[in-house]
């Protein structure tokens, strides 16, 4: 039995890296105008359980996916130091 591995195009990739973004303009908030843990937390399992089925789907995951991610982390990171200073204050 032989395995092989589809190597994808660049305009293949193009057009996933553009549904990609269409699809999180549509369903996610930008990561700076949430306001709450709860959902920033929710945005992020949604958005990690995107990147991997993009990811076992085409074996290839666009770039912004990784970049939403890291803003998402970054931006909870940052209400619970918000949320850590309120308290001990």
């Amino acid at each position: 039995m032989h395995f092989y591995t589809y190597i994808m195009s660049k305009y293949e990739k193009k057009v996933l890296e553009i549904e990609f973004q269409k699809f999180t303009r549509m369903n996610f908030e930008q990561p700076a105008k949430c306001k709450s843990l709860v959902q920033i937390r929710y945005y992020i399992k949604e958005l990690s359980g995107k990147i991997e089925e993009t990811k076992s789907k085409f074996n290839y995951v666009p770039s912004l996916a990784y970049t939403l991610l890291s803003q998402y982390n970054t931006r909870q990171n940052a209400l619970i130091f918000s949320n850590y200073q309120e308290a001990v204050a």
